[in-house]
């Protein structure tokens, strides 16, 4: 059974035709292909999500499918039923399950008790329908005829803040899979974690990052400049100590005019403007958010729709 829990699920091939199919399915969004003809789609939620669920939910629809979206909270789940059970069970309903969800481990046990195909809809570990998207809308601007993901390599991306978290996990990875230059800037305590390289190492990728202290390095040159929340869900205690620390990596009009003159702002939403990022620079031209938050549905349709090619095999 094929799933897609990390960004590594799909060969490079593979992922370069989940590109092409974001592409045409965004070009003709309404006479999609229907590739969930008659399916149900579980989307279990054990964290609130805007964009995760709207994106899956009416993409789940417009490939001819049914979501069904589920609250940990209001299942079985919460009154103690085990994960393996809860996932034989939907295995029986459902054909597709995406999840969002705290610690990596639960998304897979939940994979390898299906017998269908799971999605991460992101955990604390990573995000990699959220990377896909990232990688679709940058090849939007700087290779639009083909979306080829040759265009990639060589290309830096500077991530700013927390360079531990599950954006920064999936930016190393995927960096590392296409073959980019990453420059990642944070405080010393909030530097890329063994696990991450641990996971390069499992997957034979090189360890190409390089972490910095210092925002001006990272940002040197750059082609893409991306931020996230410095809170994430579950570090609420140390909201106080963790927006300290993090300021200096705010991404600024000055940072972005470090990088290269055409260089592009992206960030995952929700923002916090005058925080992990300006409203300047979240109202600039360079700046294509809203493009990254739409291409969350065109994306993840064409995830779902080549998992279900390749399960039909």
């Amino acid at each position: 059974m094929q799933h897609f829990l990390k960004e590594t699920d799909f060969t490079p091939d593979q992922a370069q035709e989940v590109f092409h199919l974001a592409r045409d399915m965004k070009a003709s969004r309404f006479s999609s292909p229907e590739a969930l003809n008659f399916q149900s789609w579980g989307l279990l939620f054990f964290k609130s999500s805007t964009r995760t669920r709207i994106s899956f939910e009416v993409g789940v629809n417009e490939l001819g499918g049914f979501p069904v979206v589920l609250d940990s909270q209001n299942t079985q789940i919460g009154r103690g039923e085990s994960i393996g059970d809860t996932a034989r069970v939907m295995s029986r309903y459902l054909h597709g399950l995406v999840i969002r969800t705290f610690g990596h481990e639960i998304i897979e046990s939940f994979a390898a008790n299906s017998t269908i195909p799971v999605i991460n809809g992101l955990t604390d570990f990573n995000h990699p329908c959220q990377l896909y998207t990232d990688l679709f809308t940058f090849l939007e601007r700087i290779n639009p005829d083909t979306i080829d993901i040759s265009a990639l390599r060589g290309r830096k991306v500077a991530f700013f803040g927390d360079c531990a978290s599950n954006m920064a996990n999936s930016w190393i990875i995927s960096a590392a899979m296409f073959g980019m230059e990453l420059a990642l800037a944070g405080p010393e305590d909030f530097a890329p974690e063994q696990r991450v390289v641990d996971a390069l190492k499992a997957e034979g990728l090189p360890v190409n990052y390089r972490f910095t202290t210092n925002p001006e390095e990272a940002a040197k040159d750059a082609d893409l400049l991306y931020t996230d929340v410095w809170v994430s869900m579950g570090d609420e205690a140390t909201a106080s100590s963790r927006k300290a620390r993090m300021q200096p990596y705010q991404v600024t009009q000055p940072l972005m005019a470090m990088a290269k003159p055409d260089a592009y702002f992206m960030h995952c939403l929700p923002a916090h403007a005058g925080e992990e990022v300006s409203q300047e620079v979240l109202d600039s031209p360079r700046s294509i958010i809203f493009d990254e938050a739409e291409n969350r549905l065109h994306t993840q349709k064409a995830i779902m729709a080549k998992l279900a090619e390749l399960n039909a095999q």
